[in-house]
């Protein structure tokens, strides 16, 4: 049994996180809020006590209700994000791993179920955490959102690269607001796909996903940036731009 006021969590000493967590198995959505502010702020810091409850959320995961479910996952997931690498001596990943792999095996499942696009790739980025996958874990959001921030690697201008129903280009201004110099994106053929992006593109597709799923090879594909002309690996930029 979990001694709680041995750890700590984002607010101090953690004794008040088992009453926490029954109170978000009774109400997931009222009270995940609450249970990230101690556990996981802002989605990108874990304490102590937030890998000590993954236990416990693997049970309530288990027990609740599918309309509840997605809440907890996301829970869990956003703490297992924060995790060292398996390679790391006493990693969460390894030192959790059975009740990751609980949890790993509902996402799985209940990734399938989803309808609306932002729940779906919150839940692909919750099952990538769960498998210890770094950056991509965190990364997917863009092919939901339509657009990633980012900059040239050749003349350092920030550009947005569009992926979704505005179109499938680059630019180096807000396109949003007027019209601007654009270049098109030059996706990867699907079938020279392979590794975590053909699981992406063929997992979406399998699920019903297919704007997803045609964003893919958009994101593992080619920019030019319109301030030099030079052309540059999207993936690549948005992996260089990752802050952890």
């Amino acid at each position: 049994m979990t001694d709680w006021s041995t750890l700590t969590d984002a607010c101090g000493p953690a004794e008040h996180v088992a009453g926490l967590l029954d109170r978000f198995e009774a109400d997931p959505s009222s009270v995940w809020s609450e249970v990230m502010d101690h556990l996981c702020p802002q989605l990108d810091t874990a304490f102590p006590a937030s890998y000590a409850a993954l236990p416990r959320l693997a049970e309530i995961a288990i027990a609740c209700s599918p309309e509840d479910l997605t809440w907890v996952l996301l829970a869990a997931g956003a703490i297992a994000a924060c995790s060292p690498g398996l390679s790391e001596p006493g990693s969460p990943q390894t030192v959790y791993s059975a009740p990751i792999r609980v949890l790993h095996r509902l996402t799985d499942r209940h990734l399938s179920r989803a309808v609306e696009a932002e729940e779906y790739v919150n839940l692909l980025q919750t099952l990538l955490s769960f498998e210890g996958v770094e950056i991509w874990d965190r990364c997917l959001d863009g092919l939901q959102t339509g657009e990633y921030e980012l900059d040239c690697p050749y003349c350092g201008v920030n550009v947005f690269v569009v992926i979704g129903q505005d179109g499938y280009f680059c630019c180096s201004d807000d396109y949003a607001l007027r019209e601007v110099e654009k270049s098109s994106l030059q996706p990867a053929r699907t079938q020279d796909l392979d590794g975590l992006p053909r699981r992406l593109f063929t997992r979406a597709m399998a699920d019903g996903q297919e704007s997803l799923a045609h964003g893919v090879p958009y994101l593992f594909g080619r920019a030019a940036c319109p301030d030099c002309g030079n052309d540059f690996s999207v993936a690549e930029r948005v992996v260089a731009g990752w802050i952890p």
